[in-house]
């Protein structure tokens, strides 16, 4: 008789929520009801498919190397039973092939009362700004002394992680001040992307610069690299030294102005969703050119991103008959961009780290006085895909700890 339970077709642990308890069957169909009270359906396509037998997956990968086209005809079903272990067994025809399904892989992943299987990984909440407003702010003095995928990591990371989801934006504090240590810190989270700027980019009033961030003048509301097919994701900006006069941080929730927008100026929203927009950075040795809306939505009418950026504009190349109310949806976006209610305004201090979603906030920056002082920010970029990675893998190592402590109080 089989006790143990089946493995999953991933890498990730399901602790068993609820239990099998009673199954029908058709051909094509299984039907489950769970302790619960919870009523399941799976088609016998869908469970061939996602089996975690040798014939479906590379036990070394947990890739599936199943080709559907391959089998002998459609996947139906025999027979079906719960077995002792408390898994689904099923007898699949024509292959005359018994697989068995993990009870809590399969709870986690019905498809047929999921609610909406693409919903954030964190509920995204709109902000707004004020005098008194300021970052979220973290303590994270000891994360580079941790291990790396420890639970003392995670202490530190996990709500860091669940902000930048959520709100699009975090300030650690109390971390290092030695220049490079942002890559050390960066890659806690995932791989740092390099552009044109380098790995690690210095944001500081130079000579001879090649954008206006590495002067002391004044920063408009914008968003980083719209220039590229893929503009980052996130954006960290590490504090090494400020004791300048002036030079204060602004970020707005770019989300949080574009729906007031579309409340108060549809027209305009719509405008800016549809028109697109030159973006260029020609610079005396690149040439970045891009392409888009200002405001990008998905597939459910969700805003996706915002790309903005006043001083990295080319010439608008559109319909003729657009032309004028582009423009028009523009000065009502800039308008709004200046208005105090959206926006956070802090200084830098030294060991301060403000990681931020790139394709959300938009961040500017007071002029300042060069001679007062030095100000010295290290910056890098990296993708949305690499906080969503690091923050699924942060919920696995949760399971796996819940998994493990069942298993030992059942010992």
């Amino acid at each position: 008789m089989t006790t143990a339970l089946p493995a999953t077709p991933d890498y990730d642990a399901w602790p068993i929520e609820a239990h099998l308890e009673t199954l029908t069957f058709s051909p094509r169909l299984v039907t489950v009801r769970w302790s619960d009270g919870r009523e399941s359906r799976y088609h016998s396509i869908w469970l061939r498919e996602n089996a975690a037998d040798d014939s479906t997956i590379n036990p070394a990968t947990r890739e599936r190397i199943l080709d559907l086209s391959a089998l002998p005809g459609w996947p139906e079903i025999a027979g079906a039973e719960i077995d002792a272990a408390g898994a689904l067994c099923v007898d699949f025809a024509p292959e005359q092939l018994r697989l068995r399904f993990h009870p809590g892989w399969l709870h986690a992943h019905d498809y047929d009362n999921a609610e909406d299987p693409e919903a954030p990984l964190v509920a995204v909440q709109l902000w707004h700004g004020g005098p008194e407003a300021a970052p979220e702010s973290l303590d994270a003095g000891g994360l580079l002394d941790t291990t790396p995928d420890s639970e003392a990591e995670e202490t530190i990371l996990a709500p860091a992680l669940e902000s930048v989801l959520g709100k699009g934006l975090v300030r650690l504090r109390g971390l290092p001040t030695e220049p490079g240590s942002l890559e050390a810190i960066a890659r806690r989270i995932g791989p740092v992307r390099p552009t044109n700027f380098g790995l690690l980019f210095d944001v500081k009033a130079k000579p001879d610069p090649d954008s206006n961030a590495y002067t002391s003048i004044a920063l408009p509301p914008h968003t980083d690299l719209p220039t590229r097919e893929y503009h980052p994701g996130l954006q960290m900006l590490h504090c090494l030294e400020n004791s300048v006069a002036g030079g204060q941080a602004v970020m707005l929730d770019g989300f949080a102005v574009a729906e007031a927008l579309r409340q108060r100026d549809p027209e305009a929203f719509d405008t800016l969703t549809r028109v697109h927009w030159c973006f260029a950075n020609t610079a005396r040795t690149t040439d970045y050119v891009w392409y888009s809306p200002m405001i990008r939505l998905d597939d459910r009418g969700e805003l996706l991103e915002v790309r903005i950026a006043d001083f990295l504009r080319g010439p608008l190349q559109t319909d003729f008959d657009e032309v004028e109310s582009a423009y028009a949806a523009l000065m009502t976006l800039q308008a709004m961009l200046r208005e105090p209610e959206f926006a956070i305004r802090f200084t830098y201090a030294p060991g301060d780290l403000v990681i931020f979603d790139n394709r959300r906030l938009l961040h500017a920056r007071d002029a300042f006085e060069g001679s007062s002082g030095h100000r010295w920010l290290q910056g890098c970029y990296m993708e949305r895909d690499e906080i969503r990675s690091r923050y699924r893998m942060v919920e696995r190592r949760r399971r796996e700890r819940r998994v493990a402590a069942k298993g030992q109080q059942e010992s």
